[in-house]
């Protein structure tokens, strides 16, 4: 099922109520503070100094040196990179974002979705998540890059791994079969912008950049992700307080009864008596969560992104 949070207009539809709180998602709800943009931002095509611009900011933000393609949000690349190759047999290290499995079924591959990442060794084509959502867990680079010589091609999703950057492959990505996945709007609070970036060998990049057309990203996102990414000093900050807050909602958590099955610092998941009686308890008081078709007792939030989401939150897990 290609279910997902952010439905925060079926959430309303089915409870009511205005001033909703959206924790479904793993986005940053203390967004990067949008720049001022320019006249040309919206009313020309996206310029090649635009794009390279962003792109240059973007490779040192990430510690890269490998070639990179701007897309319109990492689901871009995910839609495309079934399509690069001969359909085989591709694994999923999951449970995990559901994206990957239906583009790659949708492109006509035969998809084995493995818990174990073991398990991955003899793909065509295996994508890890990493952190992995919705239950945080993590794998090493140098793991990686072994299991990179152990399948086809390696897809690394490492659209929540901003917080991370021991996790990323990035600085070490030298192996021709793997591609790597960044998202922007998750960290950066702005996900309307649809932004992300995949990054590769030159052939496969140059391949999704045909695939992608000419103008993948819209002057405005341009624009605000090279002014974002090049910000590292608010970057350090919003990591600094997700660490703090991340600890903040798991003691929430504790005296709600739930125990942590894992996250990062854009989303926690927690086991529950009933998931769903746990959702609707937080919808009644129009805080929306995430609950998940494949276990009866996860649920994942976000952080609050304000003080008085926070006091909001408090009173319905301590009640």
């Amino acid at each position: 099922m290609r279910d997902h949070g952010g439905n925060i207009d079926g959430a309303i539809a089915r409870f009511g109520g205005e001033n909703w709180i959206d924790l479904s998602t793993g986005i940053n709800r203390v967004p990067y503070p949008i720049p001022t943009l320019r006249p040309e931002d919206w009313t020309m095509l996206p310029t090649q100094t635009a794009k390279q611009a962003l792109l240059d900011v973007a490779a040192a933000a990430y510690r890269c040196t490998a070639p990179m393609l701007a897309v319109a949000g990492a689901q871009a690349a995910i839609q495309m990179i079934p399509r690069l190759g001969k359909p085989g047999r591709a694994r999923v290290l999951g449970p995990t974002y559901n994206e990957h499995a239906a583009g790659l079924r949708a492109a006509g591959w035969k998809v084995e979705q493995v818990s174990q990442f073991g398990q991955l060794i003899g793909a065509d084509l295996a994508v890890v998540v990493n952190p992995n959502n919705p239950d945080g867990r993590c794998f090493a680079p140098a793991d990686l890059l072994v299991l990179a010589g152990q399948v086809g091609r390696l897809v690394v999703d490492e659209s929540f791994a901003d917080a991370q950057p021991e996790l990323s492959l990035l600085p070490e990505l030298v192996t021709r079969n793997v591609l790597v996945l960044r998202s922007f709007g998750k960290f950066y609070g702005l996900a309307g912008v649809r932004l992300g970036f995949v990054i590769g060998c030159a052939e496969d990049i140059a391949a999704l950049d045909e695939m992608s057309g000419p103008w993948p990203v819209s002057g405005a996102a341009l624009r605000i992700g090279t002014v974002a990414l090049a910000d590292g000093a608010w970057a350090k900050a919003t990591v600094r307080r997700l660490r703090a807050e991340v600890d903040q909602a798991d003691a929430l958590a504790v005296q709600a009864g739930w125990q942590l099955v894992g996250g990062c610092e854009l989303f926690r998941t927690y086991e529950t008596p009933d998931a769903e009686t746990a959702q609707v308890r937080l919808a009644e008081r129009q805080i929306w969560s995430r609950i998940f078709p494949y276990s009866n007792r996860w649920l994942r939030m976000g952080l609050p992104g304000s003080s008085d989401e926070w006091t909001r939150l408090t009173s319905v897990l301590e009640g």
